[in-house]
């Protein structure tokens, strides 16, 4: 029997990317949309990958081309096999790799010379395990995959499925819809992909397109979040991370799904020390922290779930309705207990449930009767008791007014058929579909969803029906906050000065150490407008007096080294000096703790600083995130900062406008503003220093791991920063961490 021979057209070419949407687009295209699939190690012994996945293609009828290749077979899986690309009765489109990983690079070759646009890379063995020759192999195949520019997933993934086409390049076994859904999924994690496609296939929610991205030697996530921006037939992108490469493609990637109006949901490993850990060893990728993640990815309007049944729910909400105009909840229950639960959950999240308008407010009192209740959520349980259309009424009295954004439905869905229920949803469906706000379903707790109940969904699309209250809540919230970010955002840039960029080059280059010592780090600070203390350097206790005169009682006193990093941990700091005397002191005690150190580290003299009276001890600083890149972090400063843990964080750089928003989402951002009839802070000065010290860490362009200034004393006049540590990322600074 021969092969499945093409026709050599594409099957559902009902959209085309642009010209202009660059090589990546076009390859992602031609790899969900190719003209034919070649199966490169195909092979009769049972339950193989590469049977499988031949299975699934004839399963689901697949109409382009289907060619086995194996150089030592005739026939296998009862149709002919070929030798090599050369005896292929056409040019080859997508090719699966599932010849073992030290054949693999060849194929990758071969292929695209054959004249392949696209591959697959099945095969395991490469950047995953951690052994000499595997990483040898990895190198190669990114260098093949680059040389060729073939558009590749993998390797060491499950294949793909491109709904519109009947593609199912995947070893799973379980059944599959073929219809063109609204949403995509991508990850590095086939299992996990494969997973949030059968579960959202049970709920009935259709999948266009699942791509597993396995170690991404070629493609990564965000190429193909930037693809399904582009599709129109997609509404929401599913992804799940367990790294990310390449900062600048998943922010442009999240930017581009922004401005689609396209919700980017996440689910990150990563949320902890052993979730991070284990993304090192399943992929290779560097995680950093999740709460950098957050930070940057928010802003660009991702929605990062925290497991699997809260990525579902929060899917579910968007694939079936528009974001709302606004946060004016309305409810409609059958249970005064239901409604308690309601009111508890949305209120614990910052939801609130709205006045209803007079209108509505007096035609729910007209129906109800005398001595009824009209609250928001209505408990129409009794009422309906004695006329059972009060329900419904009730639910198209909320939809149509117009103080509400959003109405809640309390009730589920039925597992079996259930006449009177079935012809409710229906009508409210129809309501829903009329009515420009979402219409959610929700069951208090998780009832599952029979075949009977799928089918009833799939046939009501314009309403959202979620599973578990706190769930439904969080997904709503994500609902609201989504509607609120404005589309595009725009990139900002450094808006340092010509002479602050040449001192850091200047103080980079000239560094040795782990870290520049406090007089170098304030050097640089003040140089990019970050309000910095009135201080000076003594060599001797006489120098220390003078220069405290100089300045004005009270003082400070620090021992500057770079190789301490910790100053106040071996007694180097001395406060409240208030004499010259007590300033000869404090120099000489902190000279003779320093010559006790068995480490000996290099004593560059004594810092000799004004005590600032601070109302507030903040800390600013930023960092380099081993994903993100440069964040900036701003909140309650002093020694308790472990403790307290209130700061926030944001990408680098920002502009005045940014650092008040970071600053806003902290407890100290209330105390600065003035709380409880105390007065206002210098906010200004807070501003400054988090603008100056984003575009420092912007413009060290990598060079410098972190920047800390605790604290950063204010009060209503000024801030200052009184202590400054600056780390380099340097081999130095490396070892002195422990790595």
């Amino acid at each position: 029997m021969e092969a499945h021979v093409s026709t050599g057209s594409i099957l559902s070419e009902t959209w085309s990317p642009s010209p202009d949407a660059g090589p990546v687009i076009a390859g992602i295209h031609a790899m969900l949309h190719p003209r034919n699939i070649v199966l490169v190690g195909a092979t009769d012994k049972p339950g193989n990958y590469a049977e499988r996945i031949w299975n699934n293609l004839i399963k689901y009828k697949y109409e382009g081309g289907l060619y086995p290749i194996n150089a030592k077979r005739d026939t296998v899986w009862g149709v002919a096999c070929y030798k090599d690309f050369a005896s292929l009765p056409e040019k080859p489109d997508h090719v699966l790799v599932l010849v073992p990983a030290r054949f693999a690079v060849q194929v990758v070759r071969e292929a695209a010379a054959a004249g392949a646009r696209s591959a697959t890379i099945v095969t395991s063995g490469f950047s995953e395990l951690q052994d000499e020759e595997s990483q040898r192999l990895a190198a190669e195949l990114e260098a093949a995959v680059r040389e060729t520019g073939l558009a590749v997933t993998g390797p060491n993934c499950l294949g793909n499925l491109s709904a519109g086409e009947k593609l199912f390049t995947n070893i799973d076994d379980r059944a599959v819809s073929m219809e063109q859904g609204a949403v995509a999924i991508a990850g590095q994690s086939g299992a996990i992909v494969m997973a949030i496609r059968q579960a959202l296939e049970d709920r009935g929610i259709g999948v266009g397109y699942m791509v597993t991205t396995g170690n991404e030697a070629g493609l990564e996530t965000p190429d193909l979040m930037a693809y399904f921006a582009a599709d129109p037939s997609i509404r929401v992108i599913v992804v799940y991370l367990e790294g990310v490469r390449n900062t600048k493609a998943f922010r442009d990637a999240c930017k581009a799904a922004r401005a689609a109006g396209k919700p980017v949901i996440a689910l990150k490993l990563g949320t902890s020390e052993g979730g991070r850990a284990a993304a090192m060893a399943h992929t290779g990728a560097l995680a950093g922290s999740i709460e950098t993640f957050d930070a940057i990815s928010t802003r660009e309007g991702v929605i990062r779930v925290r497991g699997l049944d809260e990525l579902i729910e929060t899917t579910e909400c968007f694939v079936h309705t528009e974001v709302p105009k606004g946060n004016r909840l309305a409810g409609v229950t059958l249970s005064g207990g239901k409604r308690g639960l309601l009111i508890d959950a949305f209120y614990s999240a910052g939801l609130n449930f709205a006045p209803l308008s007079e209108d509505a407010s007096g035609k729910l009192a007209a129906m109800l009767g005398p001595g009824s209740i009209v609250g928001n959520p209505l408990d129409a349980g009794f009422a309906a008791v004695v006329d059972p259309s009060v329900y419904m009424k009730s639910i198209k009295i909320m939809i149509d007014d117009p103080d509400t954004d959003i109405v809640i439905v309390d009730s589920e869905f039925p597992k079996a058929p259930h006449e009177l229920r079935e012809r409710n949803i229906r009508i409210v469906n129809d309501m829903a579909g009329e009515a420009s706000k979402p219409v959610i379903y929700i069951s208090t707790m998780s009832v599952g969803f029979t075949e009977h109940t799928k089918g009833l969904r799939k046939s009501v699309p314009n309403i959202v029906v979620m599973q578990g209250l706190d769930r439904a809540v969080g997904a709503i919230r994500e609902l609201i906050d989504y509607a609120a970010l404005d589309k595009n955002v725009p990139d900002l840039v450094s808006s340092s000065t010509a002479q602050a960029r040449s001192l850091l080059e200047k103080t980079l280059k000239n560094a040795s150490g782990a870290a520049l010592d406090e007089v170098a780090s304030k050097k640089l600070l003040k140089a990019y407008g970050i309000p910095i203390s009135k201080e000076a350097i003594a060599q001797t206790a006489a120098e220390a007096a003078t220069i405290a005169k100089k300045i004005g009682f009270p003082v400070v006193a620090k021992v500057v080294s770079p190789d301490i990093l910790h100053k106040s941990d071996i007694g180097g700091v001395v406060l409240n000096l208030n004499s010259a005397a007590e300033v000869k002191k404090a120099f000489s005690d902190i000279i003779a703790r320093v010559k006790k150190l068995k480490t000996k580290p290099k004593l560059e003299g004594i810092l000799i600083a004004q005590q600032v009276k601070a109302d507030l001890e903040l800390v600013v600083g930023a960092s380099l995130d081993a994903e993100m890149g440069p964040v900036v972090l701003f909140g309650t400063g002093g020694i308790d900062i472990e403790l307290v843990k209130d700061v926030a964080l944001a990408g680098a750089p920002v502009d005045a406008n940014e650092a008040k928003k970071l600053i806003s989402r902290t407890k100290a951002g209330v105390k600065i503003r003035g709380y409880r009839g105390k007065p206002a802070m210098h906010e200004a000065s807070a501003v400054k220093a988090l603008v100056g010290l984003s575009n420092l860490i912007a413009d060290a362009n990598g060079r410098i791991a972190s920047i800390d200034v605790n604290p950063f004393l204010i009060n209503a006049k000024t801030g200052v920063a009184v202590d400054a540590l600056v780390v380099l990322n340097n081999e130095a600074a490396k070892a002195a961490a422990g790595h």
